[in-house]
């Protein structure tokens, strides 16, 4: 019998603020970071992996608390927890005690979500495949089971989840076909950083339209005057024929959004990202209704299904953009899916980060292969930041996401990184 025979759990932290890189409206001077969890076995050779992704302070408590969670692993039979992750995620989800710190929401959440994801890539790991593929090969019935339906089912009934699922199931070989032949389009967020200069905004917008993107955005809500400015350089240097999508980062209170938007709406905008805070739902209803037809993009910071549900059903949203390390991991993300499948809304990942391109980009390829009705207008956010401290860094070409191949979840970060990043004794931190 396999057990679990450890939980170990790094403090990992980059120092993107040296550059500005990932700065926005609400963060301008983040230092990647994720609580890293290893979850060791009695086959040595054998370990599934997980993260929180934060940035910066505060990434040592977000790893205690991975920690907490995983302990409640240890000593158990990889068996039982790979077969059922279903079952083991309402264990730790339901806990009473662990609940009382959210429930579904915050720090705890975001552990059991690192806890989860290393469940999944130990089950992928064992059956030789990327995650993608372990979930593409699941019945529509056991996808269903995998999901706590307790406060989605007033919106989308697991009867109805396995309907879709079904009726997508015909085409599901010929999409993976399709898929592993062209990948899955991209979409280009390194260019647009709040804190580049102009220079070098002009000049990443050019090189990713060299590089076969078709979708840049950049980061907006500081100033709306100097917003309009930074827009008309990204459009001078793109062209017509490639689209912009804005991401405010929450700045916005509900007013200052339509405003806003009805300053920027000139620019053909693909979408408007995270207009004000996460969790007004009905303030994202209210902005949605004043701007139409200009689209709203949201996800990656709900906490939970039953936000992404209340957003769904008020039509707060037009393109839902989960993300792998906010919510409570696969299972989470796979009710969200469901639900927007269900909704007719887009997913378009929210990615980006240390690892998230690498993490999320296994529920884009099953979204794309199992739930989507239309694979035309999906996406995933792709930044070119960090992806060599991952041992199975994503590929991307010609602005496509290609297929991942080899087996887990892709979220093992690679042995060095420790020893160079680990906080705060790690060689670029210490002294």
């Amino acid at each position: 019998m396999t057990t679990i025979t450890g939980a170990t759990v790094t403090d990992l932290r980059f120092p993107t603020s040296r550059n500005l890189d990932g700065s926005d409206a609400m963060n301008p001077d983040p230092d990647y970071s994720a609580a890293y969890l290893r979850l060791a076995t009695s086959e040595s050779e054998l370990a599934g992996h997980g993260f929180v992704f934060t940035i910066g302070r505060g990434n040592d408590i977000q790893a205690d608390a991975v920690g907490a969670v995983a302990e409640r692993l240890v000593g158990r039979d990889v068996d039982g927890l790979v077969e059922d992750p279903g079952v083991v995620n309402r264990e730790l989800a339901w806990d009473s005690q662990l609940r009382w710190l959210g429930p579904d929401k915050g720090v705890m959440h975001m552990a059991i979500g690192a806890v989860m994801s290393a469940v999944w890539d130990l089950r992928a790991r064992r059956e030789g495949r990327p995650l993608w593929s372990t979930l593409a090969a699941l019945e529509p019935a056991e996808i269903v089971d995998l999901v706590d339906w307790t406060y989605i089912a007033d919106f989308l009934d697991p009867g109805r989840a396995r309907e879709i699922l079904e009726d997508r199931r015909p085409r599901r070989d010929a999409r993976i076909d399709e898929f592993r032949r062209d990948g899955l389009a991209a979409y280009a967020t390194t260019p647009g950083w709040l804190g580049y200069s102009d220079e070098k905004l002009v000049r990443l917008c050019r090189e990713a339209v060299a590089d076969g993107f078709d979708l840049i955005k950049l980061k907006v809500g500081a100033d709306t005057a100097d917003d309009r400015r930074r827009l008309g350089l990204a459009r001078e240097a793109v062209g017509p024929d490639v689209a912009l999508a804005v991401d405010a980062n929450q700045r916005w209170s509900v007013p200052e959004a339509i405003a806003a938007i009805g300053e920027l709406r000139e620019f053909d905008l693909r979408w408007v990202e995270e207009p004000t805070h996460p969790d007004d739902v009905v303030g994202h209803a209210t902005i949605a209704e004043a701007v139409h037809p200009v689209p709203i993009a949201t996800g990656e910071m709900l906490a939970s299904p039953t936000l992404a549900k209340q957003l769904l059903q008020l039509g707060g949203v037009q393109v839902l953009q989960v993300d792998a390390t906010r919510m409570g991991g696969p299972n989470d993300l796979l009710a969200s899916v469901l639900m927007a499948a269900a909704a007719g809304v887009e997913v378009i990942p929210h990615a980006g980060g240390v690892g998230l391109c690498e993490a999320v980009q296994h529920i884009a390829f099953f979204n794309a292969i199992c739930v989507a009705a239309d694979t035309a207008g999906l996406a995933l956010e792709y930044v070119d930041h960090l992806h060599e401290h991952l041992t199975d860094p994503v590929e991307v070409s010609n602005g496509r996401y290609r297929l991942p191949t080899r087996p887990g979840a892709s979220t093992k970060f690679q042995p060095g990184t420790e020893l160079t990043f680990g906080y705060p004794n790690g060689t670029e931190w210490a002294g």
